[in-house]
């Protein structure tokens, strides 16, 4: 064998034990959760350590649905509801403004979008005092509606979407605009399947974006019976300090909505961010 032929093989399999490495480290934490929630509050503490619980119970699930002031089903429907609005709003809003921005230019145009970007530079928390000042004049807290404004037209998802559209040939939508389609129309029917893989991406950030949000809600939302999810379980974890196994059962039931979005969408994500320009 030569040495070239010797070196490539070298590098190929130190590569693929690199990215097994990364693998195991990424994985264990969701294995360990797993485990553990089928496991009752002395397994978990036994070493060594067990991965298959020998005594599998669902003593962790029943008492996340059984706790006393908070009702986790109740919880769950609450995020799924603000999870879907804001990736509603957040992806129509964005996939519209950056229809305009991409193609249909007006002046200073250029200019307006680089404003626009400049303001990712901000941090969130820069900007929610300002926001629950605006929602409080609106009569807005302590609704989903309060929750779902600050979504529309987020710069970045803006920003992805204008970049694939720019992508999209032109030559499409003069030929449909001859043939009398309506702007409307070009965009819904034209323009929107052209770009379905990003719309694909977009849509599993926001929905993961919205479905993990924690600090929002919890400052405007103050009924019992509207919080959220995450906010729920950063709740149990004073409840349930002493019973881990309660917490990795709510674990589990907080991320099977976003395997579910991810699964639908996964064929689509890696084409996505490539054609969104962040390749």
């Amino acid at each position: 064998m030569r040495k070239s032929s010797r070196m490539r093989l070298v590098r190929g399999t130190l590569f693929y034990l690199m990215l097994a490495v990364i693998l195991l480290v990424t994985i264990l934490p969701f294995l360990w959760m797993l485990s553990s929630s089928f496991k009752g509050q002395e397994a978990i503490r036994t070493i060594p350590i067990r991965w298959i619980p020998e005594r599998p119970t669902l003593e962790g699930y029943e008492r996340v649905f059984n706790m006393q002031g908070f009702s986790f089903a109740r919880a769950s429907l609450n995020s799924l509801l603000l999870a879907v609005g804001c990736t509603v709003a957040e992806v129509a809003s964005s996939a519209m403004a950056a229809f305009v921005f991409a193609k249909l230019p007006f002046k200073g145009s250029g200019k307006v979008f680089g404003i626009y970007l400049a303001t990712m530079m901000i941090p969130n928390t820069v900007t929610m005092v300002p926001n629950y000042i605006i929602l409080r004049s609106l009569g807005l807290l302590d609704t989903y509606t309060g929750l779902i404004l600050p979504f529309l037209g987020k710069a970045f998802s803006v920003f992805l979407m204008r970049q694939s559209m720019l992508g999209v040939n032109d030559a499409y939508l003069e030929s449909a605009f001859l043939d009398g389609a309506s702007l409307y129309r070009v965009f819904w029917k034209i323009m929107l399947p052209m770009v379905t893989p990003t719309l694909a991406t977009l849509t599993l950030i926001s929905f993961m974006g919205s479905w993990n949000s924690y600090l929002w809600p919890l400052i405007v939302l103050t009924s019992t019976d509207k919080q959220t999810l995450q906010v729920v379980m950063g709740n149990m974890k004073g409840m349930y300090k002493n019973n881990e196994h309660v917490l990795m059962a709510g674990a589990v039931l907080t991320i099977l909505p976003i395997l579910a979005v991810y699964l639908a969408t996964q064929r689509y994500v890696d084409q996505g961010i490539s054609l969104g320009g962040l390749k």
